[in-house]
């Protein structure tokens, strides 16, 4: 018998009401980034056409404390139109119809060079600390010290393409009132810029993210702090403090502000930052990168950094040992710490007066002999030899030692140290019994860099 019609249909409805109704389909929310904020719409222009141009640039920039804060492209690039690095090129844009913000009615005259002096505004505390340290004044210490720039062993490229890069250049204008591009692009740490100051940011918190993150980490100090003559990031990598570091640092607290990231809550083990900048129990931090330095181990002879001809810190060691333990007895005993100095301390005696002092000793005799021509260098062998035993192994004996790296102290240190110092002995004793002058070599390549100190540097 069949069922009415109307029966089935009312149990047809009771079935589709009991049914749960069918899930919703999620679709992802495409990522916008919206100017919600109050900015000058010149400001917004940069914005909006960067966004375009240059995306990778945007997103950093998006994704910054910066953009967080609503400081804008023209709050750091914004220059005066009578700056002599005002971008000739940049400006024409707002005579260009066809583009989006192509009108005067946008026009804000801009310079590429982000300088100390421009970040200052806002960080001016920062910005002093640096101006005093041995990074913004790089440039005086090199020229005044080696033997590359001062007898013009090396060609300008070979400058520009290694010691430039990290050192710096002096930015300069080509004919057209551009940057030059043989001083830019250039982010070097003691960089001369237009503005007068010394110095780059971005060598440690790079463009355009700035993140203090990034310059807390020891990659940041290993683009300059590395190879043969001052291999901070391999003497760090060896040592336990980088060994912890790479066990543990996804469980770091990186993105701390600035005076509050603390050891033992924030971090396990410290990195280049939290030693020699960060401040830790009652030591402020700095960006003076000098201060916290009880020796100069990067000087042919050790010596303390007050005593550094080149640039005598203005400093008192024993109060700079002082705070640098501090930060060492956040996390080791007082006997650790001060036995960990005793040693240092006795490796500096050993290097100073076993190595050092007798070859420099020898040099000067072969000079003074004129068995050994000093009016260039490294175009005999042993002036190489004399420069690599200080400059190269004995850096590493001591920085090896002071950052607890048996391995570069030892085996790359001392143990070079040693082979090094009997074969410039052994050639040295050779050519004054024999009254022989050295071999020079007589077509000596590149050595056509310009051995004049700069002036812009040197005019004080």
């Amino acid at each position: 018998m069949r069922k009415p019609l109307a029966l089935l249909l009312a149990f047809g409805l009771m079935l589709a009401a009991a049914a749960p109704a069918p899930a919703q389909q999620s679709f992802p929310k495409p990522k916008e980034y919206r100017i919600e904020r109050g900015m000058p719409k010149q400001a917004e222009a940069c914005i909006q056409c960067h966004r375009q141009e240059t995306p990778g640039l945007f997103a950093d920039w998006a994704m910054s404390r910066h953009a967080s804060a609503n400081i804008t492209c023209l709050d750091c690039h914004q220059a005066q139109e009578t700056d002599k690095d005002v971008s000739k090129s940049h400006a024409q844009y707002y005579d260009r119809k066809e583009l989006p913000f192509g009108s005067k009615e946008f026009y804000i005259p801009v310079t590429a060079v982000v300088s100390p002096k421009d970040c200052s505004r806002c960080h001016p505390d920062e910005a002093s600390q640096y101006a005093k340290s041995k990074h913004a004044n790089t440039l005086e210490i090199i020229w005044k010290i080696d033997p590359w720039l001062n007898k013009g062993m090396n060609s300008e490229e070979e400058r520009k393409a290694g010691c430039y890069v990290c050192h710096g250049t002096i930015i300069g204008l080509n004919d057209k009132g551009e940057l030059d591009p043989g001083t830019w692009p250039n982010v070097g740490v003691g960089r001369l810029n237009p503005d007068g100051s010394l110095g780059s940011c971005t060598s440690c918190h790079t463009r355009h993210r700035f993140s203090v993150m990034e310059a807390r980490k020891p990659e940041a100090c290993g683009q300059c702090h590395l190879g043969p003559d001052h291999p901070q990031i391999e003497i760090f990598m060896e040592s336990k403090h980088g060994d912890i570091y790479t066990a543990f640092k996804d469980t770091y607290n990186w993105n701390v502000a600035g005076g509050a990231w603390t050891p033992g809550t924030d971090y396990r083990a410290p990195t280049c930052a939290a030693c020699h900048m960060s401040g830790a129990g009652k030591v402020k931090g700095s960006h003076d990168v000098t201060e916290r330095l009880s020796w100069e181990t990067q000087a042919p002879l050790t010596v303390r950094p007050s005593d550094f001809a080149a640039f005598p810190a203005k400093t008192d060691w024993k109060v700079e040992r002082d705070k640098m333990k501090s930060i060492c007895l956040q996390c080791h005993a007082k006997s650790w710490t001060d036995g960990h100095y005793t040693a240092f301390d006795k490796v500096v005696q050993e290097y100073n007066e076993v190595y050092y002092k007798p070859a420099k000793a020898k040099m000067d005799e072969l000079v003074q002999k004129g068995l050994v021509d000093s009016s260039k260098y490294f175009d005999e062998e042993l002036e190489v030899e004399f420069y690599e035993l200080w400059h190269h192994e004995g850096r590493r004996a001591r920085m090896g030692a002071m950052m607890m790296a048996p391995d570069y102290s030892w085996w790359h240190g001392f143990y070079e140290c040693k082979k090094r110092f009997n074969k410039f002995m052994e050639l040295a004793d050779h050519l004054i019994q024999t009254n022989t002058k050295a071999y020079r070599y007589p077509n000596y390549p590149g050595a056509t860099g310009s051995t004049e100190k700069p002036p812009q540097i040197f005019k004080k």
